[in-house]
């Protein structure tokens, strides 16, 4: 999609802080409320939001440590791939999933309170599931950077 100059400063303040107000957002982006609301409102049919969220603290709801862990498949049946989408969706501690390139077939970040917490969760549920035939993990030793913007 082609955005215009209005439209890339409103969807950056969206993705900056959705609870802005018509007013504020009008106000920040040079615009009328009603063309603010007109244009979410297009967005959303679009399906270029796809949702307003709140983000939050990790270390405050005891999901402190993130993992990024390398996972390989037993192999690559339409019947694995789909039963490994369902062990994922199953568990909130993963909290992201990519299909990749490269060694692994995924990489997944997990959100847990500890490391007791993921050699749990690794053992447990990655490790004795006969989908999985490899975990590589790596823990985040200081986040640098983590934005939920895209670069528009």
């Amino acid at each position: 999609m082609n955005f215009s100059q209005a439209d890339q400063r409103l969807l950056r303040e969206i993705q900056r802080d959705a609870s802005l107000s018509l007013a504020q957002l009008a106000e920040r982006c040079g615009m009328a409320q009603s063309t603010v609301w007109r244009r979410i409102q297009e967005f959303e049919r679009a399906g270029l939001i796809t949702a307003r969220v709140a983000l939050l603290d990790p270390a405050l709801v005891s999901c402190k440590l993130c993992v990024l862990a390398a996972i390989t498949l037993r192999d690559h049946a339409e019947q694995t791939v789909a039963g490994f989408a369902q062990l994922i969706e199953g568990h909130p501690e993963i909290v992201e999933c990519y299909a990749t390139s490269g060694g692994a077939d995924y990489q997944l970040k997990i959100r847990v309170e500890d490391v007791e917490a993921y050699e749990r969760f690794m053992t447990h549920t990655l490790l004795r599931n006969e989908i999985v035939s490899g975990v590589q993990s790596s823990f985040v030793l200081k986040e640098l950077k983590s934005t939920t913007e895209l670069p528009i």
